[in-house]
């Protein structure tokens, strides 16, 4: 049976020579609490600055279902029709809500802006634990540039302070890492009971999103092989820990549909074995490879994949590459879904950032000469600007300026209807395009155009429809339509739909810029907002 080795580890990485973090180590402590709060300011910033849109589930599968269950209004999508979701992630947003209600606190301003803010509180524990990791397996110099790595890499700013479960989930995954005794040296020293910490923070991601597992599956078989007690890890700690965790989110969502739903296993009959999700398109296998992960790791990759292979910590970086590989079996592919090993990689471009700089043993006594040490630091000197100026205004750009309008259009349509200028609405937009009921926060009469999966393969929906002809399909639209006092719809079905506009008496009163060039469809160069003569 293999065991875990239980020898001293030197102080020094003995490949790099960078110094361990120790108790003494007076750099490890005292600064703990400074690092949490610099995250912490950190994220309360990047919420504030974060203010485009980027995928419709920030708003319609946490934000949208909490204000329904906090409000009593909301749209719920089909997919919570089908129960293939968790109410566990929307019912921490609906208790912010209540919260806000409570102390009368429901206004624009809030609602649109605390999710973020408490969601930024989470991802600061995210920065926090990467830190503490990197600290725990590589030192205390590389845990620096580690976070300064995760602090300014523009995917990770751009995406962690939205209310995406995806982003919840890569906090936890972080936080349970640090936890596993398979992660840490052979040798660290781990509190009883941390693994158990691990399992339950684990089976929680795994509650959020049931993808998670396939994280949990390489760690929970490499902790298996490792561990020398392998029946109480499985009998005394998986089984009990991850029976306790899915049962209580079996309780939470049985209170929630009324009835006993189990969304792990409807959630895996329709993404794995009917490919649901492949009705919102596919990609080719290696996209993760060769776009969607590298885009997000962006500058830091080169530094990244050096650091693997000067690390040589293989079980972690075989985490990205067994995720990628899981990942990439499948049809459909975001980049959200590998937002949980993105803080891994951008670890490794931490140790490669740290190895720069750290001593080495030119001279044989393990130290630099002064012309080396001024030509390493002047090494990494550069590697940090250039790393630092080609994210962070990356980072500034897709969170401020790309596809804003949809933000601001219903940030401006949730204070008109607070003033009462608002009757009904009507968005002549691509479905999911805008942000809904829980921006608005007023029960009005609003309408989108469908896009629930049909039965019938090759039919198409609402949304589609419209993309096709969008005057042909207005014009049919509108023979059983209740007329709404505004119409939001992009700039591009505006000019194919000016004469049925002016048929109809509307008049443009507002326009938002949205976007510079096109992601998915055609440009959607801005937002324009009708309505009817003499509203």
């Amino acid at each position: 049976m293999r065991q875990r080795k239980n020898v001293d580890v030197s102080s020094t990485d003995s490949k790099t020579n960078i110094p361990k973090s120790s108790k003494n180590n007076k750099f490890t402590h005292p600064l703990l609490k400074k690092v949490f709060f610099l995250c912490l300011f950190v994220r309360f910033v990047n919420a504030f600055l974060v203010q485009t849109y980027f995928n419709p589930d920030e708003h319609w599968q946490a934000l949208e279902v909490a204000h329904r269950i906090s409000f009593g209004y909301g749209h719920l999508t089909w997919e919570w029709e089908k129960g293939i979701r968790s109410y566990l992630h929307p019912v921490i947003f609906a208790g912010l809500y209540k919260v806000l209600a409570f102390f009368h606190l429901d206004k624009p301003w809030f609602m649109i802006r605390t999710p973020r803010l408490l969601q930024s509180i989470f991802s600061a524990f995210g920065d926090f634990y990467l830190f503490k990791l990197s600290q725990e397996i590589f030192g205390d110099r590389v845990a620096k540039f580690a976070l300064f790595a995760q602090l300014t890499n523009w995917f990770m700013f751009f995406c962690i302070t939205r209310t995406l479960s995806n982003s919840l989930e890569t906090v936890l995954t972080v936080v349970s890492l640090y936890y596993w005794p398979c992660i840490r040296p052979t040798a660290s020293k781990i509190s009883r009971g941390s693994r158990k910490w691990g399992l339950a923070t684990a089976a929680l991601a795994c509650a959020i999103r049931p993808t998670s597992a396939i994280t949990w599956i390489y760690i929970g078989l490499l902790e298996l092989y490792l561990t020398r007690d392998k029946l109480k890890f499985v009998l005394l700690e998986v089984i009990p820990i991850g029976t306790l965790i899915m049962g209580l989110t079996f309780l939470v969502d049985r209170w929630m549909y009324g009835t006993w739903v189990l969304v792990p296993l409807n959630f895996l009959k329709f993404n794995f074995l009917s490919a649901g999700g492949d009705y919102y398109g596919t990609h080719a296998w290696h996209w993760y490879f060769t776009q969607g992960f590298t885009v997000m790791v962006f500058t830091f990759l080169p530094f990244s994949l050096a650091g693997i292979f000067k690390s040589k910590q293989w079980k972690l970086s075989g985490l990205i590459a067994w995720c990628l590989a899981i990942y990439s079996l499948l049809g459909h592919k975001e980049f959200r879904f590998v937002l949980p090993v993105l803080p891994i990689a951008l670890m490794f471009s931490g140790y490669w950032l740290a190895t720069i700089g750290g001593p080495d043993k030119s001279n044989g006594r393990g130290k630099r000469s002064p012309s080396s040490h001024d030509r390493c630091s002047g090494k990494l000197q550069l590697a940090v600007l250039f790393l630092a100026v080609s994210n962070i205004p990356m980072a500034f750009y897709m969170s401020m300026v790309h596809q804003r309008g949809t933000e601001d259009v219903m940030n401006y349509l949730s204070v008109e209807a607070d003033s009462g200028k608002v009757k009904s609405v009507l968005f002549f937009t691509p479905c999911h395009a805008t942000p809904y009921y829980s921006t608005l926060h007023r029960n009005l009469p609003m309408r989108f155009l469908d896009c629930t999966p049909s039965d019938e393969k090759g039919a198409l929906d609402e949304s589609d429809q419209f993309l096709v002809d969008p005057a042909g399909f207005a014009t049919e639209f509108a023979k059983n339509w209740s007329i709404p006092s505004h119409i939001v719809l992009f700039d591009f079905q505006e000019k194919l739909l000016k004469d049925f506009l002016a048929l109809h008496n509307f008049e443009e009163i507002k326009r938002f810029f949205h976007a510079h060039f096109k992601v998915d469809r055609e440009l959607q160069a801005s937002v324009a907002v009708y309505t009817l003569k003499g509203q």
